[in-house]
């Protein structure tokens, strides 16, 4: 009986590492067909749209940035610097958001609350027009900050946060700083931000790709060249139907890409923990 009971076991490991080893292979493929069209040229491309095998294109397609005023390193300063800022923000102040809707019991905490999520059904695009007005009469056009201290107002990342105290947070350390005689902050920022590291570097991959790859407003309020982020360099690589380089418009994209690789394995570990305690419901 023990033998005929692993041998299903063992065929249900199987079919799931299969599955996990072609859901992989799915996923890599279109990144790496991007990166392989970076190397080939316009001309290939139109022809025959799927290769998985290099060309020789790659120097040819970086020289066609020359001509289109496309300066990869001032377009991944720029949206390193907007992407960073905002991340910082979006993630310190809504964990102390979440904190005080869950550590304070105050007489608003669960109106507040609900208008958070209410304001979680408003489009951003909607309030685009009076937002641009608002930036133009202060003089915030072509500045960073338009882009960055928004982000302070996170509702999905005060949302996220909020469950996953709730399922980890234990009010007795809290009270145990208070004793010790530990202020408000002190206790926040030394206690309760350790503890919600993973939902923290969960929360940074999100709001760090978000503000990467965010077009919209970037494209609105900067018209100075020399703050333009990267997706708005590489809107400005196509041209007209006769003329756009799609080798360049690829590579283009592959440099886009790369570092939200790298700040995807670096933060990656910590999503596993942080999505399956953040999941926690009341």
């Amino acid at each position: 009986m023990r033998h005929e009971t692993t041998i299903p076991q063992k065929i249900y490991k199987v079919i799931i590492y299969v599955s996990c080893i072609l859901l992989a292979i799915l996923s890599i493929i279109p990144f790496y067909i991007m990166i392989v069209n970076a190397t080939r040229g316009t001309y290939e491309i139109q022809s025959n749209a799927i290769s998985l095998i290099p060309s020789k294109f790659l120097s040819s397609n970086y020289k066609v940035f020359e001509g289109k005023s496309f300066n990869p390193f001032v377009g991944f300063y720029n949206s390193f610097i907007i992407s960073t800022g905002a991340t910082v923000l979006s993630v310190y102040f809504s964990s102390l958001t979440a904190y005080a809707l869950v550590a304070y019991n105050w007489k608003l905490r669960q109106a507040f609350f609900t208008f958070i999520m209410a304001v979680m059904m408003v489009p951003g695009q909607l309030l685009s027009v009076g937002f641009y007005q608002f930036m133009y009469r202060i003089g915030w056009t072509n500045s960073y900050l338009p882009l960055i201290l928004p982000a302070i107002a996170a509702p999905m990342t005060v949302f996220f946060m909020r469950q996953y105290l709730i399922g980890t947070l234990s009010l007795d350390i809290v009270n145990s700083g208070r004793i010790d005689g530990a202020g408000e902050f002190h206790i926040f920022n030394r206690i309760i931000l350790p503890i919600m590291k993973p939902a923290i570097a969960t929360q940074a991959i999100f709001a760090f790709v978000a503000s990467w790859n965010n077009y919209f407003m970037p494209s609105i309020l900067l018209t100075n060249k020399s703050k333009y982020t990267m997706p708005i360099m590489i809107s400005q690589l196509k041209g007209d139907i006769y003329k756009t380089e799609y080798g360049a418009v690829y590579l283009g994209l592959t440099l886009t890409v790369l570092p939200l690789f790298l700040v995807y394995f670096a933060l990656s570990k910590y999503i596993i923990a942080g999505v399956a305690l953040g999941g926690v419901k009341e």
